[in-house]
This record gives structure tokens, C-alpha cells and sequence, in this order.
């Protein structure tokens, strides 16, 4: 159980941090992606990331 959290806590992680670099346009992949410049989805990504590290943290205990 404990490496399940783990594994999708780092899953959750990485999308989350692809979805900041893609809200905030840094990371501009696919070129034709609705999100890019849309910082909500730059919000979004922190909340994903912040439960990814959560479920590390817990997969960790």
C-alpha cells in the first residue's frame, strides 16, 4: 500500500508540475494546447503537485 502512494504520489508530482510550466508558459508541449499562458491551470498544478507530495509523504510513513 505504503509503495502504491508512493508511486502515485510522484505521478501526481511530475503532472502537476507539467501543468505549472504549462499555465505559466514556460513549457510550451504540445504546441497547440489549450492549456499554455493560462494560469489557472498554473493554479491547478500546484494543487495537484501539494496532494502528490502529500501522498509521497504518507506512502514515506
Amino acid at each position: 500500500m505504503a509503495r502504491s502512494l508512493s508511486i502515485i504520489g510522484f505521478v501526481a508530482l511530475a503532472i502537476g508540475l507539467l501543468w505549472i510550466g504549462q499555465g505559466t508558459g514556460t513549457i510550451a508541449w504540445p504546441r497547440v494546447s489549450f492549456m499554455i499562458n493560462q494560469l489557472q491551470w498554473a493554479g491547478y498544478g500546484a494543487l495537484l503537485g501539494a496532494i502528490g507530495l502529500i501522498l509521497i509523504w504518507q506512502g514515506n510513513r
